[in-house]
């Protein structure tokens, strides 16, 4: 049986009535995760590639950062972002416009996605609200993932539009660390404006009285803050509902390779951007690592505290050795089911089925509307790939496989 990612029982508890004061919302996200759960007995059987309808329309919005952070797949040390042109990557971009009709198209069509939009930096593309407020007026939850550095400005555009998730990047619990592995070219203080970003956030929401957006802070663990788990969830937790805690996204050299080597196979052509998430840290004391995990979930279960949810679920110090040194080991995520509900829209109007690796392209949206590209001939594909030959290699540390 394929494993599939979900919100813990505890989590829908204690967010139940923020959900529940937004019926459009909860229909929403109930749909998403019903297909989800029911897709091994129910979901496209992946003989002609051909998927049903779309639950999540996913955006990179721009490739602008204003941090450079250090594990980042895009402008980190090896991100495939860090040779390229800012002024190109801007002048490439989709118009507000251009989504809007999009978006409006989909609905048209008979799909009410959620609006996932990330980067980049999301708040440094013009028309982000915009497009939450059309989003929303259209039945499709906007949701949003920022280093959260442009919060403040934002705050009430956020509250009001709705948005229904604000997910905010927090590696830290205070400025000398966070700071550290977030960096500002500039040398701000990123911690300190996160800080006054969800103060801002949280007045505002409390203003407007719908109990939106969701604040969830989102933390990759990495070799600078693994011995800070728990100092994180206490410093952030009385100012989000939600902590979510990734184990991180990358590959090694080897499984590098070898994915070349089998997408070439697959599709005829040589991938490169997944070299962006090539990674070689392990944790040296896996112990310590789950002690934390396991004491974020007991705090989780106490009354008055937001949950903290670990993506993916992997706990057990055998479990986490096997997750950063054995790639070919998947903990029951056989199948990525992402690629037939989510559409992966790249910040230059390019359709992907990957989020991460995204080096196949289905179309590009500036020519054609996402239900034209969703069951094209590319799409399908690739869909008939995975379901014939199985995941790729690079697939078994990707949050579209384990996250989405």
């Amino acid at each position: 049986m394929n494993k599939t990612s979900a919100i813990s029982p505890v989590a829908m508890m204690k967010l139940f009535w923020q959900h529940a004061r937004h019926p459009w919302i909860a229909r929403r996200l109930a749909a998403l995760q019903g297909e989800k759960w029911l897709f091994n007995a129910f979901g496209p059987g992946g003989k002609d590639g051909g998927a049903d309808r779309i639950r999540q329309f996913s955006i990179r919005i721009t490739d602008v950062c204003n941090l450079r952070c250090i594990m980042c797949g895009q402008w980190g040390e090896n991100g495939f972002l860090t040779d390229r042109n800012i002024g190109e990557l801007k002048k490439n971009e989709v118009s507000p416009e251009r989504y809007i009709e999009l978006l409006s198209d989909l609905k048209r069509h008979g799909h009410t996605p959620t609006v996932y939009i990330w980067g980049g930096e999301p708040m440094l593309y013009p028309g982000t609200l915009d497009i939450i407020r059309h989003a929303s007026s259209l039945g499709m939850p906007p949701a949003i993932a920022t280093n959260g550095t442009k919060l403040s400005a934002a705050a009430v555009d956020f509250a009001t539009a709705p948005l229904y998730l604000m997910q905010v990047s927090i590696d830290g619990h205070n400025s000398a660390l966070h700071n550290t592995i977030r960096r500002s070219p500039s040398g701000s203080d990123t911690f300190g404006e996160i800080m006054a970003g969800l103060d801002a956030v949280r007045e505002a929401r409390e203003r407007a009285g719908g109990g939106l957006p969701i604040i969830a802070s989102l933390t990759t663990i990495s070799r600078e803050n693994h011995r800070h788990l728990l100092d994180i969830y206490d410093r952030i937790s009385p100012l989000t509902d939600l902590l979510v805690f990734y184990l991180s996204w990358w590959i090694d050299e080897p499984s590098a390779v070898r994915h070349e080597l089998d997408y070439e196979r697959r599709f005829g052509a040589k991938p490169n951007l997944h070299r962006g998430w090539i990674g070689g840290w392990r944790p040296d004391d896996y112990a310590v690592i789950d002690a934390q995990l396991k004491e974020l979930a007991a705090r989780s279960r106490q009354g008055g505290r937001p949950p903290a949810i670990i993506i993916p679920q992997v706990l057990g110090q055998d479990n986490l050795r096997a997750y950063y040194t054995d790639h070919d080991n998947t903990f029951g995520y056989n199948r990525c089911i992402s690629i037939h509900q989510a559409v992966e829209i790249d910040s230059n109007g390019d359709m992907s089925p990957c989020r991460d690796y995204h080096d196949y392209v289905v179309g590009n949206v500036k020519e054609h509307t996402v239900p034209e590209l969703w069951n094209s001939p590319p799409y399908k594909t690739f869909r008939q790939s995975l379901a014939r030959d199985g995941l790729m290699p690079v697939c078994t540390r990707c949050c579209g496989l384990m996250g989405y």
